[in-house]
């Protein structure tokens, strides 16, 4: 089973959050933000409004509460809007 966005959707796969703080901690689950940075999994066809600005494979940076939270076969994904993509991480 795939999922294929529509419009200016872009389906995301969230990048591993931060487990250690810079001095060494461990984080516990709960107190780990969610990853702001993700991988681009698909595209959809854009729209007139909103082209597709992005790739299958860039990484990004998304605003932190968008999109829509799914599980396919034991993997989590977020379906956003293109428009709620910040930045393209080079």
């Amino acid at each position: 089973m795939t999922i294929k966005p529509l419009a200016d959707r872009v389906l995301l796969k969230a990048l591993e959050a931060e487990e250690t703080t810079e001095s060494g901690l461990i984080l516990a689950a709960s107190a780990q933000e969610k990853p702001e940075m993700s991988e681009v999994v698909a595209v959809g066809p854009g729209t007139d409004e909103h082209p597709m600005s992005v790739k299958v494979g860039d990484k990004v940076i998304i605003s932190k509460y968008s999109g829509t939270q799914v599980k396919l076969e034991g993997v989590e994904y977020t379906i956003s809007e293109v428009k709620d993509i910040l930045a393209v991480v080079e």
